[in-house]
């Protein structure tokens, strides 16, 4: 007995080796769970189990049992073998070979890819999380997520490995990294990180454009100033300016090549010089100088009457005077009576336009102008006009109605009347009118009421017949009488009386 245990004590190491057997799975990837088994030949004998990781211990155990490792990792590969001491009295120990485990990368570390590294702000770019499965775990699914200075980009996690970015701006610039893992089991790997610097392109070529409804500037309307960069990218800081470098309008910061400043109301204060400034960090840039226009709608025009007299008489020549105390030159003003055009004059400098008319007894009535610079016509308030006859209202009317009887009751004496009046003159008139006072006048203590004519005669003026080219009314001498009551007496009325008074009508030039 003694012997036996002599030779087992000292049996060939080889032999001993033989006892314990290390099992280990022919493969092993990354996130796989394995389990090390140390077989001997009677496990029966067996008191405690050892197993170790390149010569260092690992696990023990009072009886037979695996070594589990769970979701082996890169670093589990090793030199592994176990040991095993048996129950027998003299504590006989037995070790196993060594067997190598390599854990096997189920993807590489990802690499990220951008497709350009010097971008130019607002462009696309394209970020690519670069990984491959091994062929035996291509069923094994991945996902992705990139990072910029650790914060997660995109939706995060994704089955695509790329990201595409519309349009990279300056403060996209930074450092970048990605992930990939494993949805099952849960392998995570990073990726270097990469740099990307985004390149900004200064601003060019301010304009300063002006916007107005119907294309121009109305008082009152809406003004808008558009400021805009030929070229340009990035967050573009715009402001407005007028005549005063240091006046500002307005001021706006947006990543657009544009921006508007609206002025809701202008006034007519708001003429003059305008310009804009752009910048995106490489210094101000200045549009031209653009010249704004207020247009000022003319106001309500005040409306007078100018007569020679404190009463406007018939053959006056009546001032009209129109004046719109505001609006824009040039203005055009129209003249009306009784709502009909008598004529219109234009004030291309501003201010008023007068109008000049010679009264007629059909003159009289309202009377009013109208001011129009294109920006909408305004009318002013009526004005009355009543105009008299010679010596009056009355006097008038008498002499319309004389002058009706004789052309109709006496129509031929008319005729002959009209070729008296041609034949005489001035002086002649005056003279057969001296007449006719005097044989009114030479028998004064009869009574008898003064004749009608008479009285028209006192008060009319004696009109001066005027035979110019360029008149518009030349003047007819007609003789007044009285009335006879037989065809006899009006010719002898007639012949009797050359020289009587004198009235006269306007007859207009063909």
């Amino acid at each position: 007995m003694l012997l036996w245990a002599l030779l087992v004590i000292f049996a060939p190491a080889s032999e001993q080796a033989d006892w314990l057997t290390l099992m280990v799975p022919s493969s092993v990837f990354e996130g796989d769970n394995i389990f090390l088994k140390c077989k001997g030949k009677d496990e029966s004998k067996i008191k405690t189990m050892t197993y170790y990781k390149n010569g260092i211990k690992v696990f023990s155990s009072k009886h037979v049992s695996n070594f589990p490792i769970y979701s082996a990792a890169l670093s589990n590969s090793g030199n592994y073998y176990c040991s095993a001491t048996l129950t027998t009295w003299w504590s006989n120990k037995h070790t196993s070979k060594t067997v190598e485990i390599k854990v096997q990368e189920l993807f590489p570390r990802p690499v990220l890819t951008a497709s350009s590294s010097l971008p130019l702000e607002g462009t696309p770019v394209t970020l690519t999380c670069k990984t491959q499965l091994l062929p035996q775990k291509l069923h094994v699914q991945l996902r992705f997520c990139i990072f910029r200075d650790h914060q997660t980009l995109g939706s995060g996690w994704s089955s695509s490995a790329e990201l595409q970015i519309p349009a990279v701006w300056s403060e996209d610039s930074g450092s970048y990294m990605c992930e990939a893992e494993t949805v099952t089991p849960k392998i995570r790997k990073q990726s270097l990180r990469s740099q990307i610097h985004v390149q900004r392109i200064p601003v060019s070529n301010v304009s300063l454009e002006i916007q107005a409804t119907g294309g121009r500037v109305i008082e009152g309307g809406k003004l808008v100033l558009l400021c805009a960069v030929a070229k340009g990218t990035g967050n573009i800081t715009f402001s407005w300016h007028r005549e005063d470098p240091e006046t500002s309008l307005g001021r706006k910061t947006q990543r657009s090549m544009s921006a508007e400043l609206e002025i809701p109301s202008v006034k007519g204060c708001d003429s003059g010089e305008y310009y804009c400034r752009a910048s995106n960090g490489h210094g101000a840039i200045q549009s031209k100088v653009v010249n704004i226009l207020v247009h000022i709608p003319v106001s309500r025009p005040l409306f007078t009457l100018r007569a020679p007299g404190a009463q406007a008489m018939v053959g006056d020549v009546v001032e009209l005077h129109c004046e719109a105390l505001r609006g824009s030159p040039p203005i055009l003003y129209r003249f009306y009576h009784e709502n009909i055009t008598l004529g219109n004059s234009s004030a291309p400098s501003g201010g008023g336009a007068a109008f000049n008319l010679s009264l007629t007894p059909q003159h009289s009535g309202n009377y009013s102008c109208e001011a129009d610079n294109g920006l909408g016509a305004q009318r002013s308030e009526v004005v009355s006009l009543s105009i008299s006859g010679p010596g009056g209202y009355g006097g008038k009317l008498l002499a319309v109605r004389v002058a009706g009887g004789l052309f109709g009751a006496l129509g031929f004496a008319v005729v002959a009347l009209l070729f008296y009046s041609c034949s005489h003159k001035i002086s002649g008139e005056s003279s057969a009118i001296e007449a006719f006072r005097g044989a009114s006048s030479s028998n004064p203590e009869e009574g008898t009421p003064p004749s009608p004519l008479l009285a028209l005669e006192e008060q009319q003026p004696v009109y001066v017949n005027v035979h110019s080219v360029d008149a518009d009314v030349i003047y007819s001498q007609v003789c007044s009488i009285q009335q006879p009551h037989s065809p006899a007496n009006i010719r002898r009325a007639l012949l009797e009386n050359k020289d009587s008074q004198v009235i006269y009508s306007s007859v207009k030039k063909s």
